[in-house]
């Protein structure tokens, strides 16, 4: 392409222009000027053809080529400037206050905004496709003169491509250079509008609301059709559906706008503002999916959708603007760094590849976002929630965004749970919800480990931690408040099931592990987070220990040892009965993680329990022996109603002992009974607590009777009244053995009876 570079400077052949050579270039240069201005304005007028052509060789003949082809280039961006450039930025003239343009988001405004683009891009088109015609009659004149002239090394190829592509650069030039700044903002408007509508047709496709009204227009364009078997495109082993009916005549509109844009040279422009468009109706739809129902997962729905709208719509359009370009135009154009690149009919274009790839990234990350600023809720509603938690757990292998995880959760917990509004029961049980959920998306603990922090830090600074702790480890809800755990189970038996299944689960593995396995585990081998503790080994060899976290809560096994034994001494006196298999199953579970040696104490409380019943079953056996009717009138209470729980009292947490009178017949009995107990168990002595234990008591009034089990000085005070109707605090504290402002305290329970 030599002639196509400027060549040096040569003064000295000005010497060697004759007078008749001067004369005859100004008038081929002035007939030049006029015929390019002629040509170039007045549109269809091909009369000057033949003298612009013979002006040309003229000029040609004396080696004017670069005077020819910049002259030309010069009053083509000059006209291009006049009448295409600034009529095409004045059609958005009434769109400047882009501020304005979200209040006026209408139908209407769509519609309006759709016609004002389209017009403009017609007429500009229009006027660009005229220019490229007369660039034409320039490129045939250079090469009809150079085949006449028999020079050698010419290429009108090459001629070609660089006339047009100095023209595209030039028209791009332009536009770029007079560019509104709310153009960008009229494009995404445009292309938001049209997918929208777009999407609406196409949703009802995927989601099976009707069928297609014409099933004849099946091509996106005359010249191209849907590259796809059986109407199927496979894209990573999905299938997306070949369905277009009605709404090929929107994809090719939107085809044609995306096409003029790029020839005008906004490629960038347009394809921001259509992936930006896709992006917010993609948002939206994940938005419209996940809500606030986390019962059922929608990552799959959500991936579904990708395939059946904007991939579909995606794989339409670039394929239109793939074929779109004919191999016989004046220029290749311009393509999209994401346009069709692929050839083969059979198989996806790597830019339909790429599309896939970063909707379904920004659908997952979308998706996280939502899942981690409702994190909360998910959690109270564990393990109702368990799909939720399944999305958030994908999601984030997808975007290894864990931190953002830790960041918003804790923030959520701190404004939320950690308050002195909460009680510490429900902090507790949020606590082990956590636990239990984020082990589905963090197996290792690592990230659980940050969360936790925070938690264990509030509940240290609360009095009824260690409390609430043992209550919830041994009640009979499995740990959740609502008391959907398994009937009768408590946390730790819970727990226990899990760390069974968790070791199970690891011995088939290890059974099962053989050297292939064992290779892939290697090559599948990933280090710990940053953010992982090192003193608590590899996240192959950590494991998620929810008991060991509630104890560290505490600091101690002794302490909650301690208050377990304290808890178990008073739900074992307040028993009428001798039913205690649901402690012997707690303080076995128990003994399993803290060790036989920390519960013996407990242990011993439980056999007092079982002696207890043996001793009561063996006092009441000699009663048919020794005790006769005449006895049982005089005494008025027989012993068959006095049950004993009869304790260790070395091995027993102190016990609060208060005094209290009992009515004279329950005294006689209670000697009674210890006087028994010391035939049997010789020599120990029975020394009794009156104000423990419970008391049924049947109350009869006139009109009815009523039933309660209430504590001795309830019982105490109430018999008081079944010979006396009217008592003075001060006399009935004293025949009680109790202060008299005890008295007013207990003596409430009946007053509110």
């Amino acid at each position: 392409m030599e002639e196509l570079t400027p060549s040096i400077c040569n003064l000295g052949i000005l010497d060697a222009i004759s007078d008749d050579s001067i004369h005859e270039i100004l008038e081929a240069y002035a007939g030049f000027c006029a015929a390019t201005i002629a040509l170039l304005n007045v549109a269809g007028d091909h009369s000057v053809k033949p003298e612009f052509v013979s002006h040309v060789h003229s000029l040609c003949k004396h080696g004017l080529y670069s005077l020819v082809r910049d002259l030309f280039l010069k009053s083509l961006e000059e006209t291009f400037e006049k009448k295409g450039s600034s009529k095409f930025w004045q059609h958005f003239d009434a769109y400047d206050n882009v501020a304005n343009l979200e209040k006026i988001e209408t139908p209407i405004f769509y519609q309006e905004l759709q016609h004002v683009l389209g017009r403009a891009l017609e007429e500009i088109s229009s006027e660009k496709k005229y220019q490229e015609k007369c660039l034409l009659v320039l490129v045939h004149a250079l090469q009809s003169y150079k085949e006449c002239s028999s020079e050698e090394k010419y290429n009108p190829n090459d001629q070609r491509s660089y006339l047009f592509s100095k023209y595209q650069l030039m028209v791009s030039s332009v536009l770029m250079a007079s560019i509104p700044r709310h153009f960008p903002e009229i494009l995404h408007w445009y292309f938001k509008g049209r997918l929208e509508e777009l999407s609406i047709i196409m949703d009802g496709e995927f989601n099976g609301d009707g069928d297609s009204p014409d099933k004849d227009d099946m091509d996106l364009d005359e010249k191209s059709k849907l590259s796809s078997r059986n109407g199927e495109m496979d894209i990573d082993g999905c299938y997306l559906q070949g369905k277009f009916t009605e709404n090929n005549k929107l994809v090719r509109n939107i085809g044609k706008v995306v096409r003029d844009l790029r020839n005008l040279g906004f490629t960038s422009m347009t394809e921001d503002a259509y992936a930006s468009a896709i992006f917010l109706l993609l948002k939206a739809k994940v938005h419209d999916l996940a809500g606030d129902d986390y019962r059922a997962s929608v990552l799959e729905p959500i991936k579904g959708w990708i395939q059946a709208v904007p991939l579909q719509f995606l794989h339409a359009l670039l394929s239109f603007l793939g074929d779109s370009v004919c191999c016989d135009s004046p220029f290749p154009g311009i393509k999209s760094p994401l346009a069709s690149l692929s050839s083969s009919s059979n198989s996806p274009s790597e830019g339909l590849i790429r599309w896939q790839l970063r909707l379904e990234y920004f659908a997952y990350e979308t998706l996280q976002d939502l899942r981690i600023a409702k994190l909360f809720e998910i959690i109270v509603d564990y393990p109702d929630s368990s799909p939720a938690i399944e999305d958030l757990k994908q999601c984030l292998e997808y975007t290894g965004q864990h931190s953002k995880l830790v960041d918003s959760f804790i923030s959520s917990l701190r404004y939320r749970l950690l308050t002195a509004g909460a009680s510490t029961n429900d902090i507790l049980h949020q606590y082990v919800s956590t636990i239990k959920a984020l082990r589905t998306i963090d197996p290792a603990g690592v990230f659980l480990e940050a969360v936790g922090e925070p938690i264990r830090d509030y509940l240290r600074g609360r009095k009824d931690t260690i409390k609430c702790i043992v209550t919830m480890l041994t009640d009979g809800t499995g740990g959740n408040p609502n008391g959907s755990g398994i009937t009768g189970d408590s946390l730790l038996e819970e727990l226990n099931r899990d760390e069974e299944s968790q070791e199970n689960a690891g011995a088939d593995d290890d059974f099962h592990t053989d050297d292939k396995q064992a290779w892939i585990n290697a090559v599948r081998w990933e280090p710990d987070p940053v953010e992982a503790d090192p003193s608590k080994g590899s996240r192959t060899q950590r494991k998620v220990d929810i008991l060991g976290m509630i104890v560290g809560i505490i600091g101690s096994k002794d302490q909650l040892v301690n208050e377990y034994r304290v808890m178990l001494a008073e739900k074992l006196l307040n028993k009428s009965d001798y039913d205690i298999d649901s402690e012997i199953r707690t303080l076995e579970l128990l003994k399993i993680h803290f060790g036989e040696s920390s519960m013996q104490r407990c242990e011993i409380m439980l056999n007092d329990l079982i002696d207890s019943k043996r001793t009561n079953h063996n006092i009441k056996a000699t009663i048919k022996s020794t005790q006769t009717g005449p006895v049982q009138q005089e005494t008025g209470v027989s012993l068959d109603i006095l049950d004993a729980t009869i304790i260790s009292t070395n091995f027993w947490p102190p016990i609060q002992d208060e005094a209290l009178n009992v009515p004279e017949p329950v005294e006689k009995l209670l000697a009674d009974y210890a006087n028994r107990f010391h035939e049997i168990k010789t020599p120990r002595k029975l020394l009794w607590k009156k104000n423990l234990g419970t008391v049924k008591l049947e109350l009869q009034f006139e009109d009815r009777a009523m039933q309660l089990t209430v504590s001795p000085v309830h019982a105490a005070i109430i018999m008081q009244f079944q010979d006396q109707t009217s008592w003075t605090a001060g006399r009935l504290a004293s025949a009680i053995g109790l202060p008299v402002d005890v008295l007013n305290r207990r003596i409430n329970f009946w007053i509110s009876k």
